[in-house]
């Protein structure tokens, strides 16, 4: 089996993704996208991005990448991201790496594609996403959009 990670995330123009444990922006769309995308896959997060959100997402599967205790049977936990990767695979599903930065800069290495919601503009931010190489990825623009002044794209990713 071969396991397939796919980063999902939106970023700002320097690289920018989260302040104060939230996101950036509020675009329906994009959290859409996100819904729709990642429905029915497990997502892998950290303890951080599990506790910003403000419930488990219907239709996923919880992966916590934390040395934290988590007492809910519905959230697998990993202390290690060893352990994690020997999870992974086990299993042919695709598996979305959604945050936060730390989890993105950890599991970059070993993602094959990546689903940018790349925004144009710059925000001030606490979390950022890891630097990346165009030259390291095969790149197609999905969709682009415009929500309340701000344009953002759609861009898929895959490893060369």
């Amino acid at each position: 089996m071969k396991m397939e990670k796919c980063i999902i995330v939106a970023i700002a123009d320097n690289n920018a993704i989260g302040r104060d444990n939230a996101l950036l922006w509020h675009i329906s769309e994009d959290l859409k996208f996100f819904k729709k995308t990642t429905m029915g896959c497990p997502v892998i997060m950290g303890r951080k991005t599990l506790e910003s959100l403000p419930k488990l997402l219907p239709g996923r599967t919880h992966l916590v990448l934390t040395h934290s205790k988590i007492d809910n049977p519905e959230i697998t936990t990993f202390s290690s991201i060893d352990e994690f990767l020997d999870y992974a695979n086990q299993t042919d599903e695709e598996i979305m790496v959604i945050g936060g930065a730390r989890i993105y800069s950890e599991l970059y290495p070993y993602s094959n594609k990546m689903l940018l919601t790349e925004v144009d503009d710059e925000k001030e931010a606490d979390a950022f996403f890891p630097e990346y190489s165009n030259d390291e990825w095969d790149s197609e623009v999905l969709s682009e959009h415009t929500e309340s002044g701000v344009k953002y794209k759609h861009i898929q990713y895959k490893r060369k």
